[in-house]
Order: C-alpha cells, then structure tokens, then sequence
C-alpha cells in the first residue's frame, strides 16, 4: 500500500498540521536546506511514495521546493499564501483548507484568530 508523506520544514509546522489532519500520514521535517548528502538520504526511502510538500512562503521554503521539485518531481506541491508566510502560522482553518484536497481532516477545526483576521 502506498503511503502519504507529507514534507514540512521544522517541528512547529509538524504540530501545526497534525492538529488538522484526521488520517495517518507520515510527516517529514526537512529542518531547513538539504545538502546533495542529506537529500539522497532523505528522498529514496519516499520516492515509491503519495509525497505532498507544504513549506514556508518565503525565500527558504522557496530554496528547498525548487530542491524537491528537482528530486521528487511528482510530488504534489501546496502552499500557504506569503501573507501568512510560515506554515507554523497559517490559520488552522485555512490550512484545514489547503489539505483538503489529498488528505482527509476534522471537521471542526479550531479557528485561531491573528490580529490579521481581525483587520
């Protein structure tokens, strides 16, 4: 059976999913930039894999999707808007919307408001 694999950046975007989603996917922190090493390492035992990617809208989380788009080019890529920026901060509602379409997720998803959502 293929497995989902969801890859994300750090340990805050990892919760911050894990609190939307309502199956078992395997979720995989690149903890930054990938060397050519840790990329290898990190990419054979998922290329047989559903890999989806949902990493930061800003200039690092663009660094290591062009690195992914490169090693696992059917992998499906998602994002955030850049008004947000990190996933760590996305309103859960609106990720719950975003992960929507390849994953299943709860159906009442606690609503975080920012500052921003009140504007």
């Amino acid at each position: 059976m293929v497995e989902k694999v969801l890859i994300v950046e750090g340990t805050n975007d990892r919760k911050r999913v894990k609190k939307v989603l309502h199956e078992k996917v395997t979720i995989i922190c690149t903890h930054g930039t990938l060397s050519n090493e840790k990329l290898e390492e990190f990419i054979l035992p998922i290329e047989n894999e559903d890999v989806y990617v949902l990493v930061d809208a800003d200039d690092s989380g663009d660094k290591i999707r062009k690195q992914l788009k490169r090693e696992l080019p059917n992998a499906v890529h998602l994002y955030t808007i850049r008004e947000y920026g990190q996933v760590e901060t996305t309103p859960l509602d609106y990720l719950a919307q975003i992960l929507r379409a390849h994953f299943q997720v709860k159906e009442k998803v606690e609503k975080k408001f920012t500052s921003r959502s009140l504007e």
